[in-house]
């Protein structure tokens, strides 16, 4: 027979006793809360996940960009994505770059390629570069090394971020003592067992939760984020990874809308919104006021102007295309992943012009975190 849970706070009392009813608190009233405290509760931020209206979601936009300008003014920081592979061990159930899908066309690029990402994105006023991959392991610690070395070398005004999954923690330090700085890695969903809806049995959540300490540890700026809209996805869910994320305290937070892709067991499920994204960016700018926090290329791809309504929300990162033209549409995370235009690096004008139109600017610098001693 099914359990049906009562909660206490909607409790009938019978025999002529007073009805006992928790009165919940407006979403406005937590907003402000969350700005004043930077926390909420669970429930708090479950509710008000669940329950916003677009006048509470705007009134959220509002307070995001006072508090984005205390600490960063108008400027947004650009990253140079190099997208150095689409080889992956990995086989997450959402990713069109997972092992199992026969129908990837595979590419890594050589020493050489990245070197010349490189060069261009720092003629062009790029001073971080972000080398994101899937787990391939052709990158060897010994490979990755001497890359990140060279680059250093030719470009020591610049930042080098990493964004190539999960390592051993020897592993991690052996790229932070080479030169790297920051390291990007979703925890994906701060519930095991909603990572376990979204990932095959062997991957393990609570190795991915131990990486993000682990860089941590080492020294690095460190990134993570979720996915909105994710399969299983639920407000208290969503309530979670925020709770996760303010106990981390990492430096950089990458969020976007999930986009099914067609060759992966998800491909019918339904997408994240932009609404949700927009209004989860704002709820990470309250309450971690000086995060690094971007405007992603999902949403972009799923809302023309996605990019700019992300600044509009609390957002002050945007990470443009490095990677050579050849192998952009081969690194498809999901479908309809833009590729060409305003977000290629090389278009850099383009969306300095429409970064412009939100009022904000193009800053060219490393863009750190505030307050981080470089390589502290």
């Amino acid at each position: 027979m099914r359990q049906w849970h009562i909660p206490t706070f909607r409790l009938k009392m019978y025999f002529c006793k007073p009805i006992l009813v928790c009165k919940r608190m407006d979403s406005k009233t937590l907003i402000s809360q969350l700005e004043e405290t930077q926390i909420l509760s669970k429930q708090e931020f479950a509710d008000l996940i669940a329950r916003h209206t677009e006048d509470d979601a705007q009134f959220l936009f509002e307070r995001a960009r006072v508090v984005r300008e205390r600490y960063f003014g108008k400027s947004v920081y650009l990253r140079g994505l190099i997208e150095i592979s689409n080889y992956c061990a990995n086989d997450c159930y959402y990713c069109g770059i997972r092992r199992s899908n026969d129908t990837a066309d595979r590419y890594r690029l050589t020493e050489e390629d990245i070197l010349a990402c490189c060069e261009e994105g720092y003629q062009l006023g790029f001073r971080t570069f972000v080398m994101q991959g899937g787990e391939d392991a052709h990158f060897t610690d010994e490979v990755l090394v001497h890359l990140i070395r060279n680059i250093k070398s030719r470009f020591p005004d610049c930042a080098i971020t990493l964004s190539l999954g999960e390592r051993a923690k020897e592993r991690y330090q052996k790229l932070f003592d080479a030169g790297a700085d920051r390291y990007l890695l979703r925890h994906e969903t701060a519930n095991a067992q909603h990572y376990a809806q979204l990932h095959p049995a062997w991957m393990s959540h609570a190795r991915r939760i131990q990486c993000l300490w682990d860089l941590k540890e080492i020294g690095y700026q460190v990134g993570t984020g979720f996915m909105v809209g994710t399969p299983f996805q639920t407000p208290e869910l969503l309530a979670e990874d925020m709770l996760f994320i303010k106990e981390l305290q990492p430096q950089m937070v990458g969020i976007g809308p999930f986009v099914p892709h067609h060759a992966t067991p998800f491909a019918n499920e339904t997408g994240g919104t932009v609404e949700q994204t927009l209004f989860m960016l704002g709820l990470l700018r309250l309450m971690m006021p000086q995060l690094l926090l971007p405007s992603t290329t999902a949403l972009g791809t799923i809302d023309k102007t996605g990019r700019e309504k992300g600044l509009m929300a609390g957002a002050n990162v945007v990470m443009p295309n490095l990677s050579p033209v050849s192998v952009r549409k081969k690194y498809d995370l999901y479908d309809n992943k833009i590729c060409t235009g305003d977000e290629s690096a090389q278009c850099v004008n383009c969306l300095g012009v429409r970064i412009a139109s939100t009022g904000y600017r193009i800053e060219e610098s490393r863009g750190d975190a505030p307050g981080w001693d470089n390589r502290q």
